[in-house]
């Protein structure tokens, strides 16, 4: 497939991603929100490296946190460190089963909750409740769905 035919996949995923990082959720459901935009952007570091690097994290994170109204560069901080992470280990997280590459993404979200600790403490911000802790869970048990779909879209059908 040409890559101008399926360039607009990539961008389309990423305002979807955002979108849903925006959608209203009650009190009760805050806490378990994904991270969207990490896992959208975790497909694409892992799938298509030429396409999303560390300065496309980077960008994707500012517009995030203009998106979110939050702290002008955590999201593009948070976005970076695991883009780094996952250009350093693709090699390996590539060939993994889905249920290993869950694992794998969730350890880089529960990472990213670590690292989103760390900024708010160092900014002297109350430290985030216990019940955020669950949502790397919850998109450790999404990847595989959204990474079959990504594939699916990205690859279109096979014969």
């Amino acid at each position: 497939m040409s890559r101008a035919r399926n360039g607009w996949i990539l961008p389309v995923s990423i305002v979807i991603a955002l979108l849903l990082g925006l959608l209203p959720l009650p009190p009760v459901l805050q806490p378990l929100r994904p991270y969207w935009l990490a896992l959208v952007l975790a497909y694409w570091v892992i799938e298509a490296p030429e396409s999303a690097g560390l300065g496309f994290a980077f960008i994707v994170g500012l517009v995030a946190d203009l998106m979110f109204g939050g702290l002008l560069g955590e999201q593009a901080l948070r976005l970076v460190i695991m883009t780094f992470i996952l250009q350093r280990f693709r090699a390996r997280l590539r060939f993994f089963p889905l249920s290993q590459q869950a694992l794998a993404i969730g350890v880089l979200l529960f990472n990213d909750r670590v690292v989103a600790g760390a900024v708010h403490l160092t900014l002297g911000e109350p430290a985030l409740p216990w019940s955020y802790w669950w949502a790397p869970l919850l998109g450790m048990l999404l990847w595989p769905p959204l990474f079959l779909l990504l594939d699916a879209t990205r690859l279109g059908k096979r014969k």
